[in-house]
């Protein structure tokens, strides 16, 4: 009959074995993205279900793609190992900043050397083009999507700036719709300068803040003194309201 000291030294062979192999083992994992809680993920769900990847190996976030600050997916990097697929069912569920998608693509490929496969974009899979060309392919798509990424942005900031400019020929004033003055601002204004009345008082009356009180006497050229005595238009300091 077996020692005891023996049949436990061979149940903790077993044991090592079987964590070799299962560590060894590849996994496939699939990430989902989507803007907001309101947008609905299953189509992204239904695309990668039918991949037979196990509901635990399947990580969503509700998120902005603006950046990779996201707490599924960093859960989701730390489980890759070399070997391991990440599948995705368009690159931009991956992320919106193809400067940050590049630099988290080359982290994933280079330093852990997992795969990455691309639904909707088959040149986008390293699992199937493991030599240098497969990898070139794959550098030049992102790089090429970065550009045009990148370009779209540039357009879009040069036609917003060509359309306000425009609205501005045209006399179109933006921001917030100026509070006209009141008639009687002059008469309160002075009011207060002979302290007839507190500053609250008159920001109360008409509705404002003192610095506008501030702005709307120095457009119109009325007098002030300033707290230390010197008379201005555009040197004197706050008086407390």
């Amino acid at each position: 009959v077996p020692s005891a000291h023996w049949r436990r030294a061979r149940l903790s062979a077993t044991i090592d074995r079987t964590k070799s192999i299962v560590e060894v083992q590849p996994m496939t994992y699939a990430y989902i993205r989507v803007s907001t809680r309101d947008q609905n993920e299953d189509r992204q769900l239904a695309a990668l279900t039918t991949l037979g990847i196990s509901e635990v190996n399947l990580f969503l976030d509700k998120q902005s793609g603006k950046d990779f600050n996201r707490p599924a997916y960093r859960k989701l990097v730390k489980k890759l190992k070399p070997g391991d697929l990440l599948i995705i069912k368009s690159i931009d569920r991956l992320g919106r900043n193809y400067e940050e998608i590049l630099e988290q693509w080359r982290y994933i490929t280079k330093e852990i050397q997992a795969d990455i496969r691309v639904l909707d974009m088959p040149l986008l899979d390293t699992s199937n083009h493991r030599d240098l060309t497969g990898t070139l392919i794959a550098d030049i798509v992102l790089q090429l999507l970065s550009y045009v990424a990148q370009s779209e942005r540039e357009n879009i900031r040069q036609r917003q700036a060509e359309g306000i400019a425009a609205a501005k020929a045209r006399g179109v004033r933006f921001g917030a719709e100026r509070k006209p003055v009141p008639e009687d601002f002059d008469e309160w204004y002075l009011r207060w300068r002979r302290r007839e009345i507190t500053g609250k008082a008159l920001c109360e009356h008409l509705g404002i803040h003192i610095t506008t009180v501030y702005r709307w006497a120095g457009e119109r050229g009325l007098p002030f003194q300033s707290m230390t005595g010197k008379k201005g238009r555009h040197s004197y300091k706050k008086i407390d309201a």
